[in-house]
């Protein structure tokens, strides 16, 4: 018994360390929920509900061309029944809802409750500033895109496509805040995390694609700008899916160089000092001359790619190959430039 009350503390004072820890550094899977974080959380909803809610009202609503996924279709949906129930931007809130919030919600049961409440705070955010545009253009007279003196759009080839560019720009942007920070932004994201929940061998790109194209199919027949809209349609789809992939990975992209060298301290030394970054040098070995060599690797910046072919060239007994880099974390982003002066300090930065 004396044995087991000595022993009793030490695990007790062990399970105090791993729920402390478990607060400090919650497990990746899991909901965080502190105050802090959920207050970041609805900041990113209106900041993305912001973009691509104006987007729509200034670019899309009043152009007859419609923006891709759910979205889309409930844009298309407001536009045929507009001349039912009125006021397009108030039904295209109500169809967005009704489409949207119970995919939301089974994202919420089986992928995670944290996405699936912060995409509904991003929709009602969404739907709430739609019709405060609305009420701004009805009581202030808050232009759109296009717009003539008379309230009508100009029937101009171009004032589509600037159109379709801004919608895609925009949205894009609003877009991917959502999906970097939730990983979703919307009803055909959500739809793709719950089939990657319980199927993850399907391509999920498929789905997004045949939602995409029925809303190009539906643009065709609904908007009687025939061909207009349909192109429209696409561009802004494809430019919404462009800036969407650059704010995701061409942010923190990078070019990663191997370099096979006989020469790894002066080539080290010097991309270390003009560039600022790393290098990583491994043992190699030419299997045809049997000779020692040196495996180096650096990750450099776009810019900084010309700079680096620069000081490659000036040693030609080298062989080196590059491939480009999504996402680059860590001490590349801020690598110490002191560079060492003498053997012992190089020895010691290996």
């Amino acid at each position: 018994m004396e044995h087991s009350s000595e022993s009793n503390p030490p695990a007790e004072a062990e399970t105090i360390d791993k729920e402390e820890q478990a607060e400090k550094f919650p497990h990746p899977d899991k909901d965080d929920l502190r105050p802090g974080t959920i207050i970041f959380d609805v900041f990113i909803c209106f900041a993305a509900a912001l973009l691509v809610s104006s987007s729509l009202y200034y670019f899309s609503n009043y152009n007859n061309f419609a923006p891709g996924g759910i979205t889309g279709i409930a844009s298309i949906l407001a536009s045929v029944t507009e001349p039912y129930f009125g006021e397009m931007t108030l039904n295209m809130s109500i169809f967005m809802m009704l489409l949207n919030i119970p995919i939301f919600i089974l994202a919420a049961i089986f992928v995670s409750r944290k996405t699936g409440i912060m995409l509904i705070v991003y929709l009602l955010f969404q739907s709430a500033l739609l019709m405060l545009f609305k009420w701004l253009h009805t009581r202030y007279g808050l232009p759109y895109y296009g717009a003539l003196p008379d309230g009508n759009c100009y029937e101009d080839g171009n004032n589509l496509v600037f159109a379709s560019i801004g919608v895609g720009v925009i949205s894009g942007l609003g877009f991917s805040l959502m999906i970097r920070r939730f990983g979703a932004s919307g009803g055909t994201y959500a739809i793709s995390a719950l089939i990657k929940r319980f199927r993850p061998e399907h391509n999920i790109a498929w789905l997004a694609f045949a939602m995409d194209a029925s809303v190009v199919v539906l643009a065709f027949f609904v908007y009687r700008s025939g061909a207009n809209a349909v192109i429209s349609t696409l561009a802004n789809i494809f430019i919404s899916d462009i800036v969407v992939d650059f704010m995701l990975q061409g942010l923190r992209s990078g070019y990663k160089f191997e370099i096979i060298t006989d020469k790894p301290e002066a080539l080290s030394e010097e991309l270390m000092q003009k560039l600022g970054r790393g290098v990583t040098t491994l043992h190699a070995e030419g299997m045809y001359t049997h000779t020692d060599k040196s495996l180096m690797i650096c990750i450099v910046r776009k810019r900084q790619v010309g700079a680096f072919l620069k000081i490659l060239k000036r040693y030609r007994a080298t062989f080196s190959y590059s491939c480009k880099v999504n996402e680059v974390y860590g001490k590349f982003e801020n690598h110490p430039r002191a560079i060492p002066k003498n053997k012992e300090q190089s020895s010691e930065r290996k």
